[in-house]
């Protein structure tokens, strides 16, 4: 009696020292499940959130969003790089009275080397015979990747916020002035067809440079934006590529254009493409001052999912208005996949800011995954987070700081 009376008081004694948290409820066997393959346990720290913020979780209200970037988050390589290559293949831009007319910045440099480049020969507005006429097709290409001509001359010069756009980003669209949505549309499709088509590691000659000829959604991707949607999540897409040309793609992973989120031109009286790109956040209409890239991802997400309007849509909102998932490669996508906060999913093309903030780990939701096709080799340098790291308004590079103030030290490349 007495050894039965000292295990009572044991026990009793066990129980009342246990943890009072109620344990986490096992996902059902009806809940969606992650399939694909992952780098170490991020296949199963993203199921986690699946199934805590999902329809499994039991939790009544809106339901949760995820976010996706998509150039080489969602795809393996650019698919506006793809579709301007296939333009520019194929004589589609229209020549325009001044090439200052396609961007506010552009600089009398650029200026005068894609005239001298592509000529005066061809009527205003009528197509540049960029597929035979190499000259001008490198000057463009070169303004598009580097930001500066073919001679080294800067293409752009002024004074922009560099955390609300990049010339040569919105340069794109604007190339495509005169043209409609639905001939871009139809543009990004062909490029589509052969860019799917192409092996793996396909180039392609445009002017004299060698670019991509080949794209793969991820399957990695795929599968999980199929998930988050059978688990009731709302999934967009947000990226610094032409809204026409992103909506055709997007709908490979069924998402909808209402779901993506993209540079957006004015267009004229007949509904043809103007330089002129929409504003976010109380900002006007703009030559591309403002489009979605960096904090104006947050902005455009904000205000189109969350309805947020005025200048609110810049600042990061309270919990119950941010993603609970949001994925990104570089430095444009770091402001959204840091407002998640369920996971903060990194993909590493050796970004200095989004690496700094993806390996400082500040909340311990952050996930940083190998590319999935053709990954990067180990960055033996440590990522320059103490000094250079941070892209300040002003374009400087200066250190990366918290959200409390301290800085982030630099940090070693440790997931390739």
């Amino acid at each position: 009696m007495r050894r039965l009376l000292a295990w009572t008081l044991v026990t009793a004694a066990a129980l009342a020292a246990a943890p009072t948290t109620t344990p986490a409820r096992p996902a059902t066997p009806n809940c969606p499940r992650l399939t694909a393959s992952w780098y170490g346990d991020n296949r199963a720290r993203l199921q986690r959130v699946i199934d805590e913020r999902g329809s499994c979780s039991g939790r009544p209200g809106r339901r949760p969003v995820a976010v996706f970037d998509w150039d080489n988050t969602v795809t393996k390589n650019d698919v506006t790089d793809i579709t301007l290559a296939w333009t520019l293949r194929h004589d589609k831009i229209l020549r325009p009275a001044r090439w200052t007319e396609t961007s506010e910045w552009l600089t009398g440099a650029a200026d005068r080397a894609l005239t001298g480049a592509c000529g005066t020969a061809v009527p205003v507005g009528a197509p540049l015979p960029t597929s035979t006429t190499p000259r001008c097709t490198d000057e463009i290409v070169r303004i598009r990747d580097t930001g500066a001509t073919m001679s080294g001359a800067p293409a752009f010069a002024g004074r922009w916020n560099h955390r609300r756009t990049v010339p040569q980003y919105a340069w794109v669209p604007q190339l495509l002035t005169g043209r409609t949505p639905a001939q871009l549309a139809s543009y990004a499709r062909a490029a589509r067809r052969e860019a799917l088509a192409a092996p793996i590691g396909a180039t392609q000659r445009v002017g004299t440079h060698t670019v991509p000829a080949y794209v793969r959604y991820y399957d990695q991707q795929r599968d999980l934006i199929r998930t988050l949607r059978r688990a009731g999540f709302d999934v967009y897409i947000v990226s610094a590529g032409s809204a026409p040309v992103t909506e055709v793609w997007s709908r490979g992973v069924g998402v909808d254009p209402a779901h993506t989120i993209a540079i957006r031109s004015l267009l004229d009286r007949h509904g043809r493409l103007t330089p002129w790109t929409t504003g976010c956040g109380a900002t006007p209409a703009t030559r591309g001052g403002t489009i979605p890239y960096i904090d104006g991802k947050r902005c455009w997400i904000n205000q189109r999912i969350y309805g947020v309007r005025g200048a609110a849509a810049w600042q990061r909102q309270d919990g119950r208005h941010r993603p609970a998932i949001a994925a990104g490669d570089a430095d444009t996508d770091v402001t959204f996949v840091g407002d998640a906060t369920g996971a903060h999913l990194v993909v590493n093309r050796n970004k200095s800011e989004l690496m700094c903030r993806a390996y400082d780990d500040a909340d311990g939701r952050w996930l940083v995954n190998p590319m999935f096709i053709d990954p990067l080799p180990h960055r033996p340098a440590p990522y320059p987070c103490s000094t250079t790291a941070y892209n300040a308004p002003d374009g400087a590079r200066t250190p990366l700081l918290r959200a409390d103030g301290s800085l982030v030290p630099d940090r070693a490349d440790t997931v390739y």
